[in-house]
């Protein structure tokens, strides 16, 4: 029964990873960089939920949007300011553009979480529950209020992106790009604006995560560095780019690190990722669902 219990509480965690892990693969997916300022959008979109619903009276219910909103914003305007450079100039950049990324990207995360350090300052701070709910006792599953809400939210979310990518114009012509940026091109595709589009729905789903989380770990300015180092590790265990990758393998590790605390070691716990990470890159480099070569 306590397995059934830790299994259930591990696709609760999966699914806050799951949330930052698809943005990043996403932006893979599209720039083929990996966007090392990715922890700070959920950085932002924690303090963003918590200053508004603490400092300015509003509704939890209304801070969520405000927070998602908010990581929307700094996913844009990263696109628009930073990563406009990597593919204005697509044809000519060769192996400068990993470089560029690498830079702007960890430059950019150092800048947030200084800036938000000065600003707002180093005290944590924790925001409230998004709904009052208490835990939800079944059998032997005990489910606590805030990560049971912010687990079915995720759920939605993910399963709404998912939809949106299959089905949408906009999300095929993000497939499009993802697959072959030049011949998107050619095909008349605006890769611009598909690439200012992920990043604004990857800044969203981080912000979203992070505002989720408030009630649970608090926001401080580094709170999102372990974060996007699960994302780093789910990302390469699922596949680079694959977003049904990131899914499960998020899932999986959710549970794998339930299991583990209890079984193995609790101190140990955020080590087992790294421990399959580096299995996998020995056995399969190419991740789960990824692809085993890729002609750039």
């Amino acid at each position: 029964m306590l397995n059934l219990d830790l299994f259930i509480n591990g696709l609760l965690i999966g699914l806050f990873y799951a949330l930052m892990a698809v943005g990043l693969t996403l932006i893979f997916g599209i720039l083929k960089i990996v966007n090392f300022a990715h922890g700070e959008f959920y950085m932002l979109g924690a303090y963003a939920y918590t200053l508004a619903a603490q400092k300015l009276g509003v509704s939890p219910l209304l801070a969520l949007p405000l927070a998602i909103a908010a990581g929307a914003l700094i996913g844009w305007i990263t696109e628009r300011l930073l990563m406009r450079p990597l593919y204005s100039g697509y044809s000519s950049w060769g192996l400068m553009r990993d470089e560029y990324a690498v830079v702007v990207t960890f430059a950019f995360s150092l800048l947030l979480v200084n800036l938000v350090d000065k600003v707002i300052g180093p005290y944590p701070s924790r925001g409230p529950p998004l709904l009052n709910l208490p835990k939800l006792i079944l059998g032997p599953v005990i489910l606590p209020g805030p990560k049971l809400i912010a687990g079915g939210v995720g759920l939605v979310v993910i399963g709404g992106l998912a939809l949106f990518l299959r089905s949408s114009l906009w999300g095929k012509q993000i497939q499009a790009v993802a697959q072959n940026r030049l011949g998107a091109t050619l095909a008349g595709i605006d890769t611009a604006r598909a690439s200012s589009l992920v990043f604004t729905v990857s800044g969203a789903l981080a912000a979203l995560s992070g505002a989720l989380l408030a009630p649970i770990i608090n926001a401080s300015p580094d709170v999102g560095a372990f974060p996007a180092i699960k994302s780093y590790v789910i990302v390469v265990l699922g596949g680079m780019g694959s977003m049904p990758g990131s899914i499960v393998a998020s899932l999986a590790l959710g549970v794998l690190e339930s299991f583990g605390a209890v079984y193995i070691s609790y101190d140990y716990r955020d080590t087992f990722g790294l421990v399959i990470l580096v299995l996998v890159l020995l056995l399969r480099p190419h991740g789960l669902f990824g692809e085993k070569g890729r002609v750039v």
